[in-house]
């Protein structure tokens, strides 16, 4: 969804979508998936809900806990591994190991 005053994208915050760059707010539509549609494209902004993600046993180098969440994502070339991002599932630190 994007801000009606400065067409940046809305972020969800809480129950509100938040324009980050004008500080525009507006009440969610609905649980999870808001759609809207811009130069006849359709986008979907969906909250992370991290209880859905998979574990792992890890030693978060904040807190010292050995469980943390845990996702891939190609943050480098094609060529290169993927980069491991960790969601710790106490104090909910995040770090990345490469």
């Amino acid at each position: 969804m994007f801000c009606p005053k400065c067409g940046s994208l809305l972020y969800p915050k809480g129950k509100e979508m938040v324009c980050k760059r004008c500080g525009f707010r507006k009440e969610k539509e609905g649980n999870k998936i808001i759609v809207s549609k811009r130069e006849e494209k359709e986008f979907a902004v969906i909250e992370e809900d991290v209880s859905l993600l998979p574990k792992t046993s890890v030693i978060c180098p904040k807190c010292g806990n050995n469980e943390a969440y845990w996702i891939l994502r190609q943050t480098r070339a094609a060529d290169e591994p993927e980069t491991r991002i960790y969601t710790c599932t106490k104090c909910g630190h995040r770090w990345r190991e490469y």
